[in-house]
């Protein structure tokens, strides 16, 4: 303890030292069975239900109520790491050697507890897994010869093993550092281990799931976050923590977005499950009811909180109102944890199965026919997760615009032309006609993976969103916390963002995946699932951004590359993507076929004639940004050379031209000798 606190102030030293653990760790185990109790309660309404609908037999009550319970336990710790690690990152800054301070130190120390139980609840969960959907008593699916049949053969057994994974990862990362910026290491590994259930349960099958998928990843992260957020800043509070209003503060502004996500997110995954009208005619209809009151509860409790007890930190020495009513929102929040875990184990109403096609079950929705130009402008299916990102990166640029034009200052019409018709492909590729065939033919899914990775990240890059980010946030000035703008600064000039940035692993990155992922056979194997095109957009975006950001980004950047190094790169990789389209070309069998042929698209087309088009799109789909980027280059070398003109001529005029007469006296000087 006193290496990560040896530069802070002795009374915060004692502020936090003073917190009262056992209180700290009765309040969170009580959260945790207070979700759990709730959770069996839940599910002991619909349990014989349940049982019935899926023929099995009755595994015995150990598996039935073990289930719910450990996850609700689970999901409970696993708010409280994400929330404490978000703390320690974002709510109180660090010591001015980038050392966590004593509050960030107790609060990353708690993630690491919270994610070692939500590993331990995970482990649990495989043997109750495997005892569910086999039917068997407990004590053969837990003999490790089952086990091990059960992992290749159940898929939950599977999400709870990579969840355990990454959040035992997670605790051992949270275990060791001390550095300030590592906490985004660990907040990361915690919301990966929220993905397998996430992508798993009554949203990934069946009619809509890719709605549904999204949104259920939505609200899971975003009640996550606000939980867990919740129970770090009452535990702060609780110990007088110096930063306690700051932290408050803070993150009220996160749980105001928190609350609009769950909310939106939670409306419409139910509306993906059950129909509005039957709302109160089933016992899963009555739950996503209670659910949505017990939401509408919190954030009355979180408004009341902004009004009336974040003033009030500033004045008390202990905050005992804040706390007292911060304790009543928490417990609140773990029974709503609770019912959002009975609900999962609830069955939904029973959907006529009939009237759903092959290419609905498969890809979630229907295709009217073969594509056509009319359709991929006018045949939309919004996309939850990069439609919402396309939008919300449009507003916040462009509100930082507005501040910047407001504040007299100017910002070139060009980029911010350029970054929002980089969102407006963004939203296009994901949420338009073309969008919705991706999933169903490779010559589609091929337009929408170049626009991905290399028209739209030029765009972005182009806008200098980081430089706007700069110049538009207020720094935090001298002595006072660090903010935002301090927070990118940081982040830029990282030694991650220098290894990332690198030359080779950029354009490997940017490049290696593609012939990894079509012709190593990765794609055929993964491209069934909702969660590999969701995976694949994210990847393609940020290699391509990466590749782009070293080779022509305007923003400030860990490595200095000279125009001619980063020309050499350009002419280095582009080839070999265009070398990829060939070998796409002359492939000989149709990747994925049993995938596209399982569609059962309602018009005929030939597999490998598709495949073709697919190849020669990538092919060609690098002639424009190569033009591009070319254009950017010259531009950035010219200017480059003119900076340096300028600055050489502002340096001889500074020192009457030393240098110059330096070399003279030099050549005098020889000129003597000889």
């Amino acid at each position: 303890m006193t290496r990560t606190s040896t530069s802070a102030p002795a009374d915060q030293q004692r502020d936090a030292m003073n917190e009262p653990r056992g209180v700290v760790t009765a309040i969170l185990w009580a959260g945790g069975w207070l979700a759990a109790v709730i959770a069996v309660a839940v599910t002991a309404i619909s349990a014989a239900t349940a049982l019935k609908l899926t023929g099995v037999p009755d595994p015995g009550p150990i598996t039935t109520y073990g289930l719910p319970m450990l996850t609700a336990i689970g999901e409970f710790a696993a708010a409280i790491a994400l929330g404490s690690a978000v703390f320690a990152a974002f709510f109180v800054p660090p010591q001015t050697d980038h050392v966590l301070d004593v509050g960030g130190y107790r609060a990353i120390r708690i993630a690491a507890t919270a994610s070692l139980v939500w590993s331990v609840c995970a482990v649990l969960l495989m043997p109750l897994a495997a005892s569910e959907v086999s039917g068997s008593p407990l004590s053969e699916a837990i003999l490790p010869k089952n086990l091990m049949t059960a992992y290749g053969q159940v898929a939950e057994v599977r999400t709870w093993f990579w969840t355990a994974v990454f959040a035992l990862v997670a605790a051992m990362v949270a275990r060791i550092i001390l550095k300030w910026g590592l906490t985004t290491i660990v907040i990361g590994f915690v919301v990966l281990s929220l993905m397998p259930s996430a992508l798993a349960g009554h949203s990934s099958a069946g009619g809509d799931h890719d709605v549904a998928t999204n949104s259920l990843i939505l609200h899971i992260v975003g009640a996550t976050l606000w939980l867990g957020g919740l129970a770090a800043v009452v535990v702060y509070a609780l110990s007088s923590g110096k930063w306690r209003a700051l932290a408050v503060r803070r993150f009220s502004r996160v749980a105001f977005w928190c609350i609009l996500v769950v909310g939106a997110s939670g409306v419409i995954n139910a509306l993906v499950r059950v129909p509005i009208g039957e709302l109160f005619d089933d016992t899963y209809g009555r739950l996503v009811v209670g659910k949505i009151v017990a939401l509408a509860v919190l954030g009355a409790l979180g408004a009341w909180h902004r009004r009336v007890t974040i003033a009030q930190l500033e004045s008390e020495e202990r905050p005992s109102l804040f706390v007292r009513f911060g304790l009543v929102e928490l417990m609140v929040f773990a029974a709503t944890f609770g019912l959002a875990v009975g609900l999962s184990r609830t069955p939904p109403p029973l959907i006529d199965t009939s009237e759903i096609s092959t290419t609905k079950n498969a890809i979630g929705y229907d295709l009217a026919g073969p594509p056509t130009f009319v359709r991929f402008l006018t045949d939309w299916r919004f996309d939850l997760i990069f439609g919402t990102a396309a939008i919300v990166l449009a507003v916040v640029y462009l509100r930082g615009v507005i501040r910047l034009r407001r504040r007299g200052d100017d910002w070139p019409v060009g980029r911010t032309f350029a970054f929002l018709l980089g969102c407006l492909l963004l939203l296009l590729a994901t949420s338009s006609g073309l969008g919705r065939y991706a999933p169903a033919m490779f010559s589609v899914h091929m337009i929408s993976h170049m626009l991905m990775s290399m028209m739209i990240p030029v765009l972005l890059i182009l806008g200098g969103p980081v430089t706007l980010a700069l110049r538009a946030l207020p720094p935090a000035g001298r002595g006072n916390p660090p903010g935002p703008r301090e927070w990118i600064q940081t982040g830029v000039h990282s030694g991650y963002s220098k290894f990332i940035t690198h030359p080779l692993f950029a354009s490997v990155m940017f490049v290696g995946s593609f012939y990894i992922l079509y012709l190593g056979g990765v794609y055929e194997a993964v491209v069934q699932y909702h969660a590999a095109h969701l995976l694949m957009n994210l990847h393609f975006l940020l290699s391509g951004y990466l590749f782009y950001w070293l080779v022509i980004g305007i923003d400030p950047a860990p490595r200095n590359v000279a125009p001619p190094a980063k020309l050499g790169i350009v002419l280095g990789s582009l080839p070999f993507h265009a070398f990829f389209g060939i070998a796409l070309m002359m492939t000989s069998a149709v990747i994925a076929e049993s995938y596209y042929r399982g569609l059962q698209l309602p018009w005929n087309y030939d597999l490998f004639a598709d495949q073709r088009v697919g190849g020669g799109i990538a092919w060609a789909a690098g002639e424009i940004p190569l033009v591009v980027i070319m254009l950017a280059l010259l531009v950035q070398w010219q200017k480059s050379d003119t900076r340096q003109a300028r600055r050489y001529d502002r340096n001889a005029e500074r020192d009457h031209d030393s240098e110059l007469e330096s070399y003279n006296d030099m050549l005098r000087e020889l000129n003597k000798r000889s």
